[in-house]
């Protein structure tokens, strides 16, 4: 009987939807995602989509849940984990020393620093990912190397960057005192190629970058889904569209100090993590964005 519920859960694996759905869930995790995010992200109909998660719900690797009048899909972590505790538990008869990739992976078992406090003798470097580089991984990246103070270095960069910053983001930080002589659009392979900066944090601040499918980053550093509005899109009078630019600056401000005061001599990454998932939940005051 075993068996037979497992091979159900893979066969719901096995169609390219359902294992995208799954697969982004997974990067998404703990959070949930609501439906036409998902439908939009995979590129299929709400009302196919709707026959996709049903299934995934069924056999327990996703679960759902009603906010206000939209529903949000997140990863059912018992579920999945119970599939991969199948798949591998009994895998090279127990014998961590010829599979341990396969255990460390399935397990998230010996990961660099697990037990840990980050502590290293250098600064953290944090990696801010957007779609487009040009405003809200850009505000990241500037308030996180003000309110530094040595600890850290801040970068960005674009799944699909663009060539020139957005003038109102630009202007909102010069008017707030920061330096936009070095700020520049970049892609994110940039940091992915040899001779890149080790990264230590790596976080989405927009939700399209947050569900593509990117490769693991080297070194295993800790990530996030700081997910904020995008200000770029906004429509309106000149007013309007000068407030959505500060409102993403306030949130990401406040969530970027709450993340720089935390006792990183003191949290393992399990806490840790824990902590960069209380932040994403947390979009402040308007009387944190002191700037």
């Amino acid at each position: 009987m075993e068996h037979e519920g497992f091979a159900a859960t893979l066969s719901a694996l096995g169609h390219p939807t359902r294992l995208s759905v799954f697969r982004l869930l997974s990067r998404r995790a703990p959070g949930g995602v609501p439906a036409t995010e998902i439908a939009e992200a995979v590129g299929v109909a709400p009302n196919t989509l709707s026959v996709h998660v049903d299934i995934l719900t069924r056999t327990g690797l996703i679960e759902r849940q009603r906010q206000g009048r939209s529903l949000l899909y997140r990863l059912n972590v018992e579920g999945a984990g119970a599939l991969i505790d199948y798949l591998a538990g009994d895998c090279c008869q127990g014998r961590p020393d010829i599979c341990a990739p396969l255990y460390n992976r399935a397990a998230n078992l010996n990961l660099p620093g697990s037990a840990q406090a980050m502590v290293p003798d250098r600064p953290l470097n944090v990696l801010f990912i957007c779609t487009g580089n040009s405003a809200r991984s850009i505000f990241a990246e500037a308030i996180l190397n003000r309110i530094a103070g040595g600890k850290f270095r801040a970068f960005s960069a674009g799944t699909h960057a663009y060539s020139e910053l957005n003038p109102r983001a630009v202007e909102l930080l010069r008017r707030n005192g920061y330096d936009v002589s070095g700020l520049r659009s970049k892609h994110v392979a940039e940091f992915q190629a040899p001779g890149a900066p080790a990264m230590d944090f790596v976080f989405t601040v927009c939700d399209r970058s947050a569900n593509e499918d990117c490769p693991p980053w080297p070194g295993q550093p800790m990530t996030g889904h700081w997910g904020v509005p995008d200000p770029v899109k906004v429509e309106g009078t000149d007013a309007e569209k000068a407030l959505a630019f500060t409102e993403a600056f306030r949130m990401l401000y406040h969530r970027i100090s709450a993340f720089a005061a935390l006792p990183f001599d003191t949290l393992d990454r399990m806490s840790l993590q824990k902590q960069i998932d209380r932040i994403a939940l947390d979009s402040g005051t308007p009387a944190a964005a002191a700037g």
